[in-house]
């Protein structure tokens, strides 16, 4: 398990829940807005310090009692092979796992889900599942690519994506749907968009995204949408979903 940094203590990434966070290396996407791209680009990772597994326990072992669960994220946490192994002791010391995930992987997902060791799944919809080829002006160079692609920076499966949402909405456990929002990637109609694709559902949470650390740089000068943009997306939405909020 390539564990690449460990937040001891937080009280916001597992609601309702005091957690710790995992942070694991490695990702199939190329977001290029990704504020966490030293998790994602092999050269950076490779850079970064490790903790080994027997210090992550010893360190879990000694919070029994005062956390509730364990954040998994990333990084993409679905890449690593040992990701079941390494939730099932989790779990046996009684602590809940909540996944953080982008649904590339929905065979594992429900493979994870349908073993129970899952508590709590939070799924990243980067961009409108329709499919939807960009105008030319758009493509990378002269080649056609969907409004997916050009957010996660690779040719996803959307056919994987659209699982995956399923298979968490008819998993049993608490989970959420989030949508980080950028100018230039996103505009109002690509969120009523992904909200008919996803909806309706238990929660879903948009995200002004972060401009002072990006994969791309050029990312670094966009302007995050204002406040009023999202609270007036919000009113129009919050009918699909139990839960529907703007972490701005």
């Amino acid at each position: 398990m390539k564990i690449a940094g460990l937040q001891k203590t937080t009280l916001i990434d597992y609601p309702g829940k005091v957690a710790c966070t995992v942070f694991l290396a490695g990702c199939n996407f190329r977001c290029p807005w990704c504020h966490s791209f030293e998790l994602v680009l092999p050269e950076k990772i490779k850079k970064l310090p490790k903790i080994s597994e027997k210090e992550f326990f010893r360190f879990l072992k000694g919070k029994k009692g005062l956390l509730d669960g364990v954040v998994l994220c990333g990084g993409e946490p679905t890449l690593n092979s040992d990701l079941p192994q390494f939730i099932k002791r989790i779990k046996k010391l009684g602590f809940l796992v909540k996944l953080d995930t982008n649904g590339s992987n929905p065979q594992i997902l429900k493979s994870l889900l349908g073993k129970k060791l899952l508590d709590y799944v939070a799924m990243d919809v980067k961009a409108p599942l329709d499919g939807k080829i960009l105008a030319c002006a758009e493509a990378s160079a002269g080649r056609q690519i969907s409004k997916y692609e050009k957010a996660t920076g690779v040719k996803a499966s959307l056919g994987d994506i659209k699982k995956s949402v399923e298979i968490i909405k008819g998993s049993g456990v608490d989970y959420e749907f989030r949508t980080t929002v950028v100018p230039g990637i996103h505009a109002k109609e690509d969120i009523i968009q992904i909200v008919k694709d996803i909806g309706p559902a238990r929660a879903y949470f948009l995200q002004s995204f972060r401009s002072e650390k990006t994969l791309d740089p050029k990312f670094k000068r966009l302007k995050p949408y204002p406040k009023e943009f999202f609270l007036e997306i919000k009113q129009e939405i919050k009918k699909y979903f139990k839960i529907c909020e703007a972490r701005l």
